[in-house]
Protein backbone atom coordinates (compact mmCIF):
# COMPACT_ATOMS: atom_id res chain seq x y z
CA UNK A 1 0.00 0.00 0.00
CA UNK A 2 1.21 3.32 -1.15
CA UNK A 3 1.26 6.72 1.04
CA UNK A 4 -2.19 7.69 -1.12
CA UNK A 5 -3.80 4.53 -1.47
CA UNK A 6 -6.11 2.82 0.78
CA UNK A 7 -7.70 -1.10 0.53
CA UNK A 8 -10.72 0.58 -1.01
CA UNK A 9 -9.05 2.74 -3.47
CA UNK A 10 -10.17 0.63 -5.86
CA UNK A 11 -13.59 1.30 -5.23
CA UNK A 12 -13.63 4.96 -5.36
CA UNK A 13 -15.84 5.23 -2.37
CA UNK A 14 -15.85 9.05 -2.54
CA UNK A 15 -17.10 9.34 -6.06
CA UNK A 16 -19.03 12.47 -6.76
CA UNK A 17 -17.35 14.32 -3.37
CA UNK A 18 -15.87 17.51 -4.20
CA UNK A 19 -13.32 19.03 -2.15
CA UNK A 20 -11.75 22.20 -1.95
CA UNK A 21 -8.90 23.11 -0.52
CA UNK A 22 -6.81 25.88 0.59
CA UNK A 23 -4.35 24.33 2.67
CA UNK A 24 -0.28 24.88 1.98
CA UNK A 25 2.83 22.41 3.44
CA UNK A 26 1.87 19.39 4.63
CA UNK A 27 -0.81 18.07 6.65
CA UNK A 28 -3.77 19.65 4.37
CA UNK A 29 -2.25 17.99 1.24
CA UNK A 30 -1.52 14.79 2.82
CA UNK A 31 -5.20 14.47 3.28
CA UNK A 32 -6.27 15.92 -0.11
CA UNK A 33 -3.73 13.41 -1.76
CA UNK A 34 -5.53 10.29 0.57
CA UNK A 35 -9.07 11.90 -0.28
CA UNK A 36 -8.62 12.00 -4.05
CA UNK A 37 -7.25 8.64 -4.36
CA UNK A 38 -10.50 7.24 -2.42
CA UNK A 39 -11.96 9.09 -5.70
CA UNK A 40 -12.96 12.55 -4.72
CA UNK A 41 -12.43 15.19 -7.08
CA UNK A 42 -10.47 17.74 -5.48
CA UNK A 43 -9.25 21.12 -6.38
CA UNK A 44 -6.27 23.21 -4.77
CA UNK A 45 -6.62 26.70 -4.79
CA UNK A 46 -3.07 28.41 -3.92
CA UNK A 47 -2.18 31.92 -2.88
CA UNK A 48 -0.34 34.05 -5.56
CA UNK A 49 0.55 37.58 -5.72
CA UNK A 50 1.05 39.81 -8.32
CA UNK A 51 3.85 38.97 -10.22
CA UNK A 52 4.58 35.25 -9.09
CA UNK A 53 4.65 32.83 -11.21
CA UNK A 54 5.74 29.75 -9.38
CA UNK A 55 3.37 27.81 -6.61
CA UNK A 56 3.55 30.01 -3.44
CA UNK A 57 3.40 26.15 -1.42
CA UNK A 58 6.13 26.32 0.29
CA UNK A 59 6.24 22.35 0.29
CA UNK A 60 6.72 23.26 -3.79
CA UNK A 61 9.50 25.74 -2.78
CA UNK A 62 11.77 23.58 -0.87
CA UNK A 63 10.35 20.10 -1.43
CA UNK A 64 9.13 19.91 -4.93
CA UNK A 65 9.11 16.39 -5.31
CA UNK A 66 6.56 15.67 -1.87
CA UNK A 67 4.56 18.57 -3.66
CA UNK A 68 4.20 16.92 -6.85
CA UNK A 69 3.28 13.12 -4.67
CA UNK A 70 0.77 14.82 -2.97
CA UNK A 71 -0.71 16.50 -5.74
CA UNK A 72 -1.24 14.10 -7.93
CA UNK A 73 -4.47 13.87 -9.23
CA UNK A 74 -5.69 17.31 -7.63
CA UNK A 75 -6.46 20.07 -9.81
CA UNK A 76 -4.20 23.31 -8.76
CA UNK A 77 -5.48 26.57 -9.21
CA UNK A 78 -3.87 30.02 -8.54
CA UNK A 79 -5.63 33.35 -7.07
CA UNK A 80 -4.72 36.33 -5.04
CA UNK A 81 -7.41 35.89 -2.32
CA UNK A 82 -7.19 39.57 -1.05
CA UNK A 83 -7.92 40.43 -4.32
CA UNK A 84 -11.86 40.49 -5.80
CA UNK A 85 -10.98 38.87 -8.71
CA UNK A 86 -9.17 36.13 -6.90
CA UNK A 87 -12.10 35.89 -4.56
CA UNK A 88 -14.53 35.81 -7.69
CA UNK A 89 -12.62 32.66 -8.20
CA UNK A 90 -12.85 31.40 -4.94
CA UNK A 91 -16.66 31.42 -4.73
CA UNK A 92 -17.00 30.44 -7.35
CA UNK A 93 -15.76 27.03 -6.32
CA UNK A 94 -17.22 27.19 -3.10
CA UNK A 95 -20.19 27.13 -4.81
CA UNK A 96 -19.77 23.75 -5.92
CA UNK A 97 -17.92 22.00 -3.51
CA UNK A 98 -19.03 20.12 -0.43
CA UNK A 99 -16.30 20.04 1.43
CA UNK A 100 -13.51 22.51 2.23
CA UNK A 101 -10.22 22.95 3.94
CA UNK A 102 -8.03 25.59 5.09
CA UNK A 103 -4.95 25.56 7.27
CA UNK A 104 -4.78 29.12 7.73
CA UNK A 105 -4.87 30.81 11.58
CA UNK A 106 -8.77 32.52 12.14
CA UNK A 107 -7.20 35.77 11.88
CA UNK A 108 -6.24 35.16 8.33
CA UNK A 109 -9.44 33.11 7.72
CA UNK A 110 -11.42 36.07 9.08
CA UNK A 111 -9.88 38.54 6.35
CA UNK A 112 -10.31 36.61 3.35
CA UNK A 113 -13.68 36.31 4.37
CA UNK A 114 -14.01 32.65 5.23
CA UNK A 115 -15.40 33.05 8.77
CA UNK A 116 -17.90 29.52 9.29
CA UNK A 117 -20.55 31.53 10.58
CA UNK A 118 -20.91 33.43 6.88
CA UNK A 119 -19.90 30.58 4.68
CA UNK A 120 -22.52 28.57 6.45
CA UNK A 121 -25.11 31.47 5.31
CA UNK A 122 -23.99 31.52 1.80
CA UNK A 123 -23.21 27.90 1.50
CA UNK A 124 -25.28 25.98 4.03
CA UNK A 125 -24.57 22.30 2.91
CA UNK A 126 -20.13 23.49 2.69
CA UNK A 127 -18.82 21.04 5.50
CA UNK A 128 -15.45 22.99 6.51
CA UNK A 129 -12.10 21.17 7.90
CA UNK A 130 -10.03 24.17 9.73
CA UNK A 131 -6.17 22.75 10.43
CA UNK A 132 -4.68 24.86 13.08
CA UNK A 133 -1.54 24.32 15.26
CA UNK A 134 -3.39 24.39 18.87
CA UNK A 135 -7.20 24.51 19.81
CA UNK A 136 -8.95 27.06 20.28
CA UNK A 137 -7.92 30.44 21.69
CA UNK A 138 -4.92 29.09 20.96
CA UNK A 139 -5.10 28.86 17.53
CA UNK A 140 -3.17 31.62 17.00
CA UNK A 141 0.50 30.22 18.08
CA UNK A 142 3.06 30.15 15.80
CA UNK A 143 4.55 26.90 15.96
CA UNK A 144 5.03 23.52 13.84
CA UNK A 145 5.30 19.79 14.29
CA UNK A 146 8.60 19.87 16.46
CA UNK A 147 6.91 22.14 18.49
CA UNK A 148 4.23 20.37 18.85
CA UNK A 149 5.65 16.80 19.67
CA UNK A 150 8.00 18.50 21.88
CA UNK A 151 4.99 19.69 23.76
CA UNK A 152 3.74 16.37 23.99
CA UNK A 153 7.01 14.99 25.44
CA UNK A 154 7.77 13.46 22.04
CA UNK A 155 11.26 15.03 21.14
CA UNK A 156 14.66 12.98 22.82
CA UNK A 157 17.80 14.70 23.27
CA UNK A 158 18.96 16.82 20.48
CA UNK A 159 17.71 14.34 18.04
CA UNK A 160 14.80 15.30 15.27
CA UNK A 161 11.83 12.49 14.97
CA UNK A 162 12.52 10.31 11.44
CA UNK A 163 9.35 12.00 10.58
CA UNK A 164 7.06 14.63 10.54
CA UNK A 165 4.12 12.36 13.00
CA UNK A 166 1.76 15.99 14.12
CA UNK A 167 1.29 16.45 10.15
CA UNK A 168 0.79 13.42 8.94
CA UNK A 169 -1.56 12.47 12.40
CA UNK A 170 -3.28 15.46 11.61
CA UNK A 171 -3.70 14.78 8.37
CA UNK A 172 -5.62 11.77 8.70
CA UNK A 173 -7.19 13.43 11.62
CA UNK A 174 -8.21 15.54 8.37
CA UNK A 175 -9.65 12.98 6.41
CA UNK A 176 -11.77 11.26 9.36
CA UNK A 177 -12.93 14.73 9.48
CA UNK A 178 -13.96 15.11 5.91
CA UNK A 179 -15.47 11.56 6.33
CA UNK A 180 -17.30 12.38 8.82
CA UNK A 181 -19.05 15.02 7.84
CA UNK A 182 -19.91 13.80 4.91
CA UNK A 183 -21.14 10.90 6.61
CA UNK A 184 -23.42 13.02 8.94
CA UNK A 185 -24.83 15.29 6.30
CA UNK A 186 -26.12 12.58 4.41
CA UNK A 187 -28.01 11.26 7.61
CA UNK A 188 -29.64 14.17 7.31
CA UNK A 189 -30.08 14.84 3.76
CA UNK A 190 -27.78 16.45 1.52
CA UNK A 191 -29.90 19.92 0.75
CA UNK A 192 -31.03 20.24 4.22
CA UNK A 193 -28.34 22.83 5.36
CA UNK A 194 -26.33 20.60 7.14
CA UNK A 195 -22.82 21.59 6.34
CA UNK A 196 -20.84 21.19 9.34
CA UNK A 197 -17.36 22.63 11.03
CA UNK A 198 -14.30 21.03 12.55
CA UNK A 199 -11.16 21.92 13.65
CA UNK A 200 -8.69 20.00 13.46
CA UNK A 201 -5.06 20.72 15.69
CA UNK A 202 -2.00 19.73 14.69
CA UNK A 203 -1.14 19.56 18.41
CA UNK A 204 -4.28 17.07 19.15
CA UNK A 205 -2.36 15.29 16.81
CA UNK A 206 0.65 15.33 18.26
CA UNK A 207 -1.50 14.52 22.04
CA UNK A 208 -2.83 11.55 20.48
CA UNK A 209 0.17 10.03 18.93
CA UNK A 210 1.95 10.40 22.38
CA UNK A 211 -1.12 8.27 24.24
CA UNK A 212 1.03 5.21 24.47
CA UNK A 213 3.90 7.34 26.42
CA UNK A 214 1.44 8.98 28.81
CA UNK A 215 0.17 5.25 29.55
CA UNK A 216 3.57 4.23 30.35
CA UNK A 217 3.87 1.93 27.39
CA UNK A 218 6.94 3.81 26.07
CA UNK A 219 8.38 5.43 28.64
CA UNK A 220 11.66 3.60 29.94
CA UNK A 221 10.32 1.37 32.18
CA UNK A 222 7.67 0.46 29.93
CA UNK A 223 7.36 -2.95 28.19
CA UNK A 224 7.90 -1.09 24.66
CA UNK A 225 9.99 1.58 25.78
CA UNK A 226 13.05 -1.01 26.87
CA UNK A 227 12.39 -2.72 29.57
CA UNK A 228 11.62 -6.04 27.89
CA UNK A 229 14.17 -7.72 26.17
CA UNK A 230 12.55 -8.87 23.84
CA UNK A 231 11.24 -5.20 22.58
CA UNK A 232 14.62 -3.64 22.12
CA UNK A 233 17.03 -2.26 19.06
CA UNK A 234 20.35 -4.19 19.46
CA UNK A 235 23.68 -3.94 17.51
CA UNK A 236 24.78 -7.18 15.70
CA UNK A 237 27.79 -8.19 14.09
CA UNK A 238 27.15 -6.38 10.37
CA UNK A 239 24.71 -3.81 11.46
CA UNK A 240 21.37 -3.35 13.83
CA UNK A 241 18.60 -5.61 14.43
CA UNK A 242 15.15 -4.67 15.34
CA UNK A 243 13.59 -7.29 18.24
CA UNK A 244 9.90 -7.25 18.20
CA UNK A 245 9.88 -10.43 20.68
CA UNK A 246 6.87 -9.37 22.86
CA UNK A 247 4.47 -12.00 23.15
CA UNK A 248 5.37 -14.90 25.65
CA UNK A 249 5.50 -17.77 22.52
CA UNK A 250 7.66 -14.88 20.94
CA UNK A 251 10.04 -14.37 23.79
CA UNK A 252 10.54 -18.19 24.16
CA UNK A 253 11.64 -18.34 20.82
CA UNK A 254 14.47 -15.93 20.89
CA UNK A 255 15.69 -16.79 24.19
CA UNK A 256 15.75 -20.35 22.97
CA UNK A 257 17.70 -19.44 20.30
CA UNK A 258 19.94 -17.21 22.41
CA UNK A 259 20.63 -20.06 24.21
CA UNK A 260 18.96 -18.89 27.51
CA UNK A 261 17.72 -21.05 30.14
CA UNK A 262 13.73 -21.25 29.43
CA UNK A 263 13.26 -19.47 32.65
CA UNK A 264 14.49 -16.62 30.89
CA UNK A 265 11.18 -16.21 28.53
CA UNK A 266 9.45 -15.05 31.57
CA UNK A 267 11.90 -12.54 32.94
CA UNK A 268 12.42 -10.24 30.12
CA UNK A 269 12.86 -7.35 32.08
CA UNK A 270 15.95 -9.03 34.01
CA UNK A 271 19.37 -7.77 33.44
CA UNK A 272 20.65 -10.86 32.51
CA UNK A 273 18.05 -11.57 29.83
CA UNK A 274 18.52 -8.16 28.50
CA UNK A 275 22.51 -9.76 28.44
CA UNK A 276 22.39 -12.71 27.02
CA UNK A 277 19.91 -11.78 24.34
CA UNK A 278 22.89 -8.74 23.41
CA UNK A 279 25.40 -11.06 23.80
CA UNK A 280 23.75 -13.54 20.58
CA UNK A 281 22.66 -10.80 18.78
CA UNK A 282 26.15 -9.29 18.87
CA UNK A 283 27.41 -12.69 17.25
CA UNK A 284 24.75 -12.99 14.23
CA UNK A 285 25.01 -11.18 10.94
CA UNK A 286 21.96 -9.97 9.66
CA UNK A 287 21.97 -12.36 7.15
CA UNK A 288 22.01 -15.16 10.04
CA UNK A 289 19.54 -13.16 12.20
CA UNK A 290 16.91 -12.65 8.69
CA UNK A 291 17.25 -16.85 8.53
CA UNK A 292 16.30 -17.44 12.29
CA UNK A 293 13.31 -15.07 11.99
CA UNK A 294 12.19 -17.06 9.09
CA UNK A 295 12.87 -20.73 10.47
CA UNK A 296 11.87 -19.75 14.13
CA UNK A 297 8.68 -17.83 13.32
CA UNK A 298 10.55 -14.84 15.53
CA UNK A 299 9.30 -10.88 14.80
CA UNK A 300 12.78 -8.72 13.80
CA UNK A 301 13.81 -7.33 11.17
CA UNK A 302 17.24 -6.15 10.31
CA UNK A 303 19.13 -2.93 9.69
CA UNK A 304 22.88 -1.13 8.59
CA UNK A 305 24.42 0.17 11.16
Amino acid sequence: MTAATSPLSHLAPLKGVRVLTLALNLPGPAAVMRLQAMGAQCVKLEPLAPGQQATADPMGIYKRAAYDAMHHGVKVLQADLKSERGQAALHKQLAKTDVLITSFRPSALKKLGLVWKELHQRYPALCVISIVGAPGERAEEPGHDLTYLADNGLVNGLELPPSLYADMGGSLLTTEAVLQALLLRQRAGRNHGQGMFQEIALSDAAAYLALPRTWGLTTADGDVGGAHAGYKVYPCKNGRVAVAALEPHFAARLCEAAGLPASAAKQMNKRSTHTGIAAFLLTQTKQQLDRLATAKDIPLHTLPR
